[in-house]
């Protein structure tokens, strides 16, 4: 036996709904027993226990696609249809749920794991689901459901894995991820505590960069990392992490990525690092950087430089900072810019690397007119892109306005 059937697994699932006992694997068994009449052998046990553990406490069926260290992402498109991404962009997953009512009976599960509620009433959910026994998905995974019939189809389960970053600088250029040609330069940038930022779409490596870039901070610097879920994980000795939460079933007792960045302010920081900019929290880190915290970094999510002035004009809005004001804020705070977003070449399976040319980027580009005259770091070769796939190398483009000298800057005291 390697599953009980349908109808042993709706009476033990009923049975279970009626106990108020932890769902142990003692507990499982009892009732597997007591549904089974007792007639089961210790090997169909086993293995009808390993299967309701799935069924009844993981991710079910996708279980084995999430203990993958390769899978950053899994998409349930209702009962036939499920994606995975192992880096090469999306791909079936050959992975089947005999109905839709199995679909959301995991969406509701995977919610509530997440303290979050999903039914008609609330027919759709974000949340944060911890790290697996043995530490699997590493920082946990990402949860996204919706509930027909706002999804036409079936029930729609997205899953993003979180797996913290840890390679350092040298590792990178070491792989060829960041060209040798700029490592230099994003040394120094480092080094000088200029302010920057991080910017690439999604998968482009941006947490990767950013990672490895506080690695290179001296190591007597004290750096407060500001994330939704911990991702960043840098080689440092003094790095403090502070994680968002969402509110509970009751709608309360959230804490919000703005509220940690105004927490942050006052646990005596050399560096103020927001893991990703996306929300009216980019009102007090541009505050912070402006009033002697230099050094702050984080990261944006945009396709090209061009996009950047407009994404965080929308961003600087939800805090109640208008255009100008944001432009002036910038221009004092964030003196370097680094891209990274580069398609991952499938050919070779080696992660590409290439620079955007931001002179050309810059230049001609209103919203960026206090970074419009900069240097650039550029390697040879052109870009290697690629239409779909996810998984992308890292771009080792860096603008850095002229008038900026490349000194070291005494941490702040």
């Amino acid at each position: 036996m390697t599953s009980p059937d349908g109808d042993l697994l709706a009476r033990v699932r009923e049975r279970l709904a009626h106990t108020a006992a932890v769902l142990t694997p003692d507990v499982m068994a009892a009732a597997l027993r007591a549904e089974c009449g007792g007639v089961l052998g210790d090997t169909d046990l086993l293995d009808g226990l390993a299967y309701l553990e799935t069924e009844l406490v993981g991710a079910g069926r996708l279980e084995p696609l999430l203990a993958d260290p390769d899978v950053a992402d899994v998409l349930v498109c209702g009962p036939r249809t499920v994606w995975v991404d192992r880096g090469a962009g999306l791909e079936p997953a050959g992975v089947l749920f005999e109905d839709d009512d199995a679909v959301r009976r995991l969406a509701a599960r995977l919610a509530l794991a997440a303290g979050r509620r999903l039914d008609d009433a609330q027919p759709w959910v974000d949340g944060h689901l911890p790290a697996g026994p043995g530490g699997r998905a590493g920082s946990g995974i990402r949860l996204h459901a919706v509930l027909p019939p706002l999804a036409h189809g079936g029930t729609c389960i997205s899953l993003r894995v979180l797996r913290p970053a840890t390679q350092t600088l040298d590792s990178l250029i070491e792989g060829g991820a960041v060209p040798a040609e700029v490592a230099g330069l994003v040394r120094r940038v480092v080094a000088a505590r200029l302010a920057f930022l991080v910017v690439g779409g999604t998968g482009s490596g941006k947490t990767t960069l950013l990672n490895g870039l506080l690695g290179a901070v001296d190591p007597a610097e004290r750096v407060l990392c500001v994330e939704d879920a911990h991702e960043l994980d840098p080689v440092h000795p003094h790095v403090v992490s502070l994680l968002a939460r969402g509110a509970n079933v009751e709608g309360v007792g959230e804490v919000t990525v703005r509220d940690l960045v105004r927490q942050a302010l006052r646990m005596r920081p050399d560096r103020i690092v927001v893991g990703e900019v996306r929300g009216a929290e980019v009102v007090d880190l541009l505050t912070a950087l402006n009033t002697g915290h230099d050094g702050g970094a984080g990261t944006v999510h945009a396709n090209s430089p061009r996009e950047v002035p407009a994404r965080l004009e929308a961003l600087a809005a939800l805090g109640g900072l208008g255009r100008e004001a944001l432009h002036a804020q910038l221009a004092a705070a964030f003196l370097s810019v680094a891209i990274g977003s580069v398609s991952h070449s499938v050919a070779d399976g080696v992660l590409g690397s290439c620079c955007v040319r931001l002179r050309q980027c810059y230049l001609g580009c209103s919203g960026w007119w206090g970074f419009s005259r900069c240097r650039v770091g550029v390697p040879s070769g052109p870009s290697r892109r690629r239409r779909g796939g996810s998984r992308r190398g890292l771009c080792g483009g860096v603008c850095v306005p002229e008038r900026t000298r490349l000194r070291p800057r005494a941490a702040a005291q």
